[in-house]
């Protein structure tokens, strides 16, 4: 029997309702230790705001890293904060909406309703407003209407328990109480049958995960398997759907348009690389941390700092020691990471840090002369390379040495037998527990001691450096697992 947990902001925002069980504060939830929370659980995230990297943000985003079922979940957040993601679901719910506007008789141009758990009392709208939920599945939603030549969704915006009136409130209660006993499923994919990769990139990138040679490797590699592949960027996503595929070469968040890619891709039944669930798990420090720890996995030893517990400085000091390491969620490239090596130094980097997150991660520091990078590729490591520190810096990257200067240390590229076991077999475990697309896992080794610093989608593949050993081969490689993946798709068989 599973486990439901309903998690507020605060205890008033449950005030109107029975008193429950089931009902924890957002703030207890997020501190749960993983033996608590290992039974099969639904988590109803009813926080007042879900913007990113707020609290009811790391709810859906732990809750995810823990197995949990959770309402909101990540990527509906994601779809719901940009319109420009969500207009293409809208568009398609305005065409069904057409064919019910003889049923809403108003005499204002603008009007707005109500959706719990996808019920409205608003009869004529009952229909809409159940698929507007199945698109963007969040407990409370607000959907705005508005009539030019004829009525049209104007927006879909969630909202908090905070903003009901009295009786709407009775409508939630009803509505909540109906769908805890429900199981929802999701839409099925289309299957296409042409072979055409659409990859991503962006040709002003500075720091590309794949440099302009690799790219050209990429579609040659492809056109050697009868497989076309085309150099598309952010400006082509009205032109996604005419392709079987989407390969991402540009650096992945979840705010940001390649996700709104990927997640557009997934949804067309396309083969996608990298897969949202992928980029979920893998560009938040935060999540990643959870997820490895609740997966027995080793890391360096980890702390979460909490912005509204500015007093937690000296207790994570005392923890890891100095110098320590704070991290931002979501920084790539070795960017939103700073070394503290005494008290002034970490709160005064914890301020800087906490005006971009409500929760920061702080790491042991573990000085060593390169990091081990694992390309895994469906399960398998395909590629092994060393990258070695940044001249007099303590990091691989170095974004505050002066221009012309080396800003990135060396690296050695070599068989991934010639790797030892025990790092192979370390960065497999991490990746299983993520899925299984193109990853690059980072780890160090300190004398027999082989810890996770991080799990990467969309890895470095660049000429020169990461096919340094394989060649052209690397290339093929890559693209022949897509080749297997169309295939199986048009085959109708799944992974």
């Amino acid at each position: 029997m599973s486990r439901l947990l309903i998690v507020v902001e605060k205890a008033s925002d449950w005030g109107s309702y029975h008193p429950s069980e089931d009902v924890i504060l957002a703030k207890d939830y997020l501190r749960l230790p993983i033996a608590a929370v290992e039974e099969r659980t639904q988590v109803i995230n009813l926080c007042r705001s879900y913007r990113y990297l707020g609290t009811g943000y790391y709810v859906s985003l732990l809750a995810e890293a823990r197995g949990h079922k959770v309402i909101p979940s990540v990527r509906t957040l994601n779809d719901l904060r940009r319109r420009s993601l969500y207009g293409f679901d809208v568009e398609d719910l305005n065409l069904r909406f057409a064919n019910m506007q003889k049923q809403v008789a108003l005499d204002h141009d603008e009007f707005e309703i109500l959706v719990c758990f996808g019920e409205t009392d608003y009869e004529p709208l009952r229909d809409i407003a159940r698929q507007v939920f199945e698109a963007f599945p969040c407990p409370i939603l607000r959907i705005g209407f508005e009539r030019e030549s004829r009525w049209r969704i104007e927006a879909v915006k969630p909202a908090g328990l905070a903003t009901l009136e009295d009786a709407q409130e009775d409508v939630f209660a009803a509505a909540l109480d109906r769908f805890s006993k429900k199981i929802w499923r999701g839409r099925r994919s289309r299957r296409r049958y042409r072979y055409d990769i659409a990859m991503l990139h962006d040709p002003n990138e500075q720091l590309p995960p794949s440099n302009k040679k690799a790219l050209k490797s990429f579609v040659a590699a492809g056109k050697e398997l009868g497989v076309e592949v085309d150099l598309i960027t952010r400006n082509d996503y009205a032109r996604l759907a005419e392709y079987d595929a989407l390969f991402i070469r540009e650096t992945t968040s979840l705010d940001h348009h390649t996700y709104r890619f990927a997640n557009r891709a997934e949804k067309e039944g396309m083969v996608v690389i990298d897969d949202p669930t992928s980029i979920l798990r893998c560009t938040n420090k935060i999540y990643l941390a959870d997820l490895l720890k609740s997966r027995k996995i080793a890391t360096p030893k980890t702390e979460i700092l909490y912005r509204d517990e500015p007093s937690s400085l000296a207790a994570v000091a005392e923890s890891l020691g100095f110098p320590l390491v704070l991290k931002v969620p979501d920084g790539s490239f070795s960017r939103g990471v700073v070394k503290a090596e005494n008290p002034e130094k970490l709160k005064i980097a914890a301020e800087a840090l906490f005006a971009q997150s409500a929760l920061l991660l702080a790491q042991e520091f573990m000085p060593t002369d390169y990091d081990w990078r694992i390309g895994v590729f469906n399960r398998e490591a395909i590629y092994a390379c060393q990258y070695f520190m940044s001249r007099g810096h303590w990091q691989i990257y170095n974004h505050g040495a002066k221009k012309g200067s080396d800003r990135s240390g060396g690296f050695k590229t070599m068989p991934v037998r010639e790797v030892p076991g025990e790092v192979i077999k370390t960065a497999l475990k991490a990746t299983a527990s993520i899925g299984s697309g193109l990853y690059g896992v980072d780890l160090k080794q300190s004398g027999d001691r082989i810890v996770i610093i991080e799990v990467n989608d969309n890895p470095n593949i660049d000429a020169g450096v990461e096919d340094a050993y394989l060649g052209e081969d690397l290339y093929r490689r890559i693209m022949s697992e897509f080749l297997r993946r169309l295939e199986r798709k048009r085959l109708g068989v799944a992974d």
